[in-house]
């Protein structure tokens, strides 16, 4: 058997400094100082929904006390879930740029924008943002926590929780500020007013919603073009005479709030006839909105697309992306299609809030997805089966 011995100070080479929690990344007074900070921006989101469905109760004013909702009057069929999502590798753009106060955009469009595709409200959020470290970096959370409230009011939403995390090298990216930020959502709906896939109905229109930038999926593909033809540096080069990364970081448009006046949401009744909602992320076009006809069986033509902002043509072109890929992998210039059989009434109201709006199609019986492609190499018809 094994002798175990115990070895000298001198042979174990012991620390003669002394240490603290400090020394190992992690500051508590610092991170104090940053957990306020998101607490006030939290704060002032919650009057988003006074009066409404999620208006924030708060027993005792402290950023580790608790806030909840009353609930307890809620009608019989009333849903309430839970979703979860990220930015993803978007806040390496955002490190690269030294720019943090558009990221919360991107944040919030991802869980939002995710609820409206059921025909729910989303009301409340809460998140994790884990850093490298909070030492030197409090300008930088100050902008993101200025993003957090614009967006969270863009969104119409509460942030009523987070959790701030200092973890040293296991966080990644570029430059100090390294970090990753995900978040959850609340949201409520009334199961008559629920999508099911089963309301589409052959001769609806689809209606886009024109979106000017990546929002947060297909980043990975776009960082490794940009890397293999400019360099490690990428985000300093110029196109048009703007650098390649603010073009890369424009903030996602968040369209629930648009969406909610135009279905009604949990209590209201809304001014247009929404039959289905297809956020356009990951998948793309032909993946999203097939996920919506799925139920029905029946399939769409495409032929008014919005045209793809410059820098997803940029990459499409440097990058010798075909084009039926890149309709799989990014938005190419709509962030979310709208199913109704009142087009014109989806598209005045996506207007009274700031969002351009088109008929770009139409639901049909035949099965696929066809689509008029307005990316590099001109027009021409892409079918998905």
């Amino acid at each position: 058997m094994g002798r175990i011995e115990v070895c000298s100070d001198k042979a174990c080479g012991d620390v003669k400094e002394s240490l603290n929690y400090a020394s190992s990344g992690v500051d508590i007074e610092t991170g104090d100082e940053a957990s306020k900070i998101l607490y006030e921006a939290a704060k002032k989101t919650w009057e988003n929904r006074d009066g409404n469905i999620g208006e924030v109760i708060v027993p005792f004013d402290d950023f580790s006390g608790i806030r909840c909702v009353d609930v307890s009057n809620l009608p019989e069929g009333s849903f309430m879930s839970i979703g979860f999502d990220g930015v993803g590798t978007k806040v390496e753009i955002a490190q690269r740029m030294n720019r943090h106060d558009s990221i919360a955009f991107d944040l919030l469009a991802m869980v939002c924008d995710d609820a409206i595709v059921r025909g729910a409200e989303p009301v409340l959020v809460g998140s994790v943002l884990d850093v490298n470290s909070l030492g030197g970096n409090i300008k930088m959370l100050k902008e993101l926590a200025k993003g957090y409230v614009e967006a969270a009011k863009d969104a119409n939403v509460a942030i009523v929780n987070g959790e701030l995390a200092e973890l040293g090298s296991a966080v990644g990216g570029h430059g100090n500020f390294k970090y990753s930020w995900s978040s959850a959502l609340i949201w409520f709906g009334r199961k008559d007013k629920l999508f099911t896939g089963k309301e589409v109905c052959v001769g609806d229109h689809i209606v886009a919603f024109r979106e000017n930038g990546f929002r947060s999926n297909g980043l990975s593909l776009v960082r490794k073009i940009l890397e293999s033809v400019h360099g490690s540096e990428w985000h300093d080069f110029e196109l048009d005479g703007e650098k390649l990364g603010d073009l890369v970081l424009v903030p996602s448009k968040i369209y629930s709030r648009a969406v909610v006046s135009m279905h009604g949401g949990f209590k209201t009744k809304g001014s247009c006839k929404i039959n289905g909602v297809s956020h356009i992320t990951g998948g793309g076009v032909p993946g999203k909105l097939g996920r919506v006809l799925r139920a029905s069986g029946f399939g769409a033509d495409l032929d008014n697309l919005f045209e793809p902002c410059k820098i997803m043509k940029y990459c499409q072109k440097v990058g010798n992306v075909d084009a039926k890929e890149a309709y799989r992998t990014w938005n190419m210039g709509q962030g979310l299609l709208v199913i109704s059989p009142e087009p014109e009434k989806v598209i005045l109201e996506a207007k009274k809030f700031g969002i351009d709006a088109q008929i770009c199609g139409k639901v049909v019986k035949k099965k696929g997805i066809r689509i008029l492609s307005r990316g590099v190499g001109g027009e021409k018809e892409l079918i998905f089966e």
